[in-house]
Parts: structure tokens; sequence; C-alpha cells
């Protein structure tokens, strides 16, 4: 998909294509489903931009009674407009769901319907939090993102840009995991340590890699650029570049069937890798 997603300020808004071509699908539904109209005029056509959407809707969906919806929306909204790297994340990985997600026909359907799209920009939000120090309102965010939405991951992991996290109930991400840029995580996964230890002891993933539904990869290790981790595998070593392993322990079996299978999604393993 063709659509620049640099960040931009709030005069240039309007004439941004992702976010008229959002406000465009909304408008489209609202014609054949009215009941929806509400919804979709407050969560969507009554804001000036995408950034500003998201902050609300965000907001809304992790407040409690002891921090309402508008003190997180102004911390959501706070980090959009300090970080311009954040923003521009954000967009990327809107555009990566859309073009890897099968079943994502719109831009706005990850902004407003997937929990994974969610949980990851409530994630950049917690990580700015934490590298100000901020670490008690890192804390909250990501208990409220894991209550809400079944996916946890700590304030401290690092991720990169275009990140898909499909589905993404029970993603575990621990304190210095590393995710790479154009990565694609599949529900139920986890990036985890191996014990009491503390210091450098989570997972570093290279860009391009795709992790599998149910695969557990556990230690400091690194699972080399463009590799593919098959589905229910346990990874317990390092997992050279462009390879796939699969297995409990996972053992290499086989060669991805492009350099970023992240990008095509194809969780298949032929018979002859095995």
């Amino acid at each position: 998909m063709s659509l620049q997603v640099l960040p931009r300020t709030d005069s240039e808004h309007a004439s941004d294509p992702l976010w008229l071509q959002i406000c465009d699908e909304v408008r489209a539904v609202i014609t054949v489903e009215p009941m929806l109209t509400d919804f979709l005029t407050v969560t969507i056509l009554n804001h000036s931009s995408l950034e500003s959407a998201l902050s609300s809707h965000l907001g809304q969906q992790i407040d409690c009674a002891s921090v309402p919806a508008r003190v997180l929306c102004h911390v959501i909204s706070d980090a959009f407009a300090t970080r311009d790297d954040i923003r521009s994340a954000m967009r990327t990985d809107l555009i990566a769901v859309f073009d890897r997600d099968s079943a994502c026909e719109s831009l706005h359907l990850p902004l407003l319907y997937f929990k994974g799209f969610h949980a990851l920009q409530l994630h950049r939000v917690a990580n700015w939090l934490w590298s100000q120090n901020r670490r008690s309102l890192a804390l909250l965010m990501q208990s409220r993102a894991s209550m809400k939405f079944g996916v946890d991951i700590h304030p401290a992991a690092r991720f990169g840009v275009g990140i898909m996290l499909d589905h993404a109930t029970g993603l575990v991400v621990g304190e210095t995991a590393v995710v790479g840029n154009q990565v694609s995580i599949l529900q139920s996964v986890t990036l985890g340590g191996t014990g009491k230890e503390h210091g450098n002891r989570h997972p570093k993933i290279g860009d391009g890699v795709l992790i599998s539904a149910g695969a557990k990869i556990l230690g400091n290790i690194t699972v080399g650029e463009g590799a593919k981790i098959g589905a229910g595998s346990v990874v317990l070593r390092d997992v050279p570049p462009h390879t796939t392993v699969a297995g409990v322990p996972a053992k290499v079996v086989g060669k991805p069937d492009s350099d970023l299978p992240a990008l095509n999604m194809n969780h298949e393993i032929p018979d002859y890798e095995w």
C-alpha cells in the first residue's frame, strides 16, 4: 500500500491521505449501517486527525474508576504530540495490518476493532513513559492493556516499526526483549526468560521474522533476520537468519519461501522440510 506515513503537524492533517481514507471508509459504513452512526461519529468523524481519534479510543477502552478516560486520553495524546517517531510507527503498524491480515479489508478496522494494534500502540506510549522514568504510570498502562486485551508487554521492551500482532490474545513479551522492524507475531506467543535471573534475559527478534501461533522463545537468544518460527515451537537456542525452525525443542527444518516471511504470512511448513 503506497500511502505516506511521515509524521504531520496539526495544520497538515486535513491533507493526510491515511486519515482522509479512514474518514471516507467510515462514511461509507454509515450509509449501509445507520445504527453505527453515533459510534463512528464519536470515534472517528468528530476528530481532526488519526492521532486524536486513536488517543480518545484507546483511553476510553482502558479507563477505570480511579483513572478516568480523560486522564488516559491526555497521556496518550501527549505521547503522540511529543514523539514524531511514535506517530510514524503507529501509522506504519496500521498499514502493516492492512497489508498482511487477510481479514482486514479497510484501514478503519484495526483502528477501531483490532486489539493487537491497540495493545501495541498502548505499549508504545508505556515505553515512552518508561524512558522518562515515569515507571508507575507506564506499569499502569501495561496493567490496563493486559486486563483489557489479554496482551502483556513489559513497558521496557523495544519494538521496531511495521509490526503486526495478529489476534494477539495471550501474547507475553518480557522486559529486555527487542523486536525488529516488519515482524509479524501471532496469538499465544511468549518472548520470555528462563528463570529468576536478572539483566539481559529475553529474546532479540530480527527484521522480517514470522512467529506463528503458540511459539515460545525463551532466554537471551537471537532470532535472525527473515527467520520463521513454526506454530507451537519452543525455541531455546539462537535461530540463524532466513531459516525455519519448528518442534519442541525447536530445530532447523528448512528455509522460508521468502526473505521476509513476516510479510507473506505463510505459516505452512512443507513436508520436504521435515
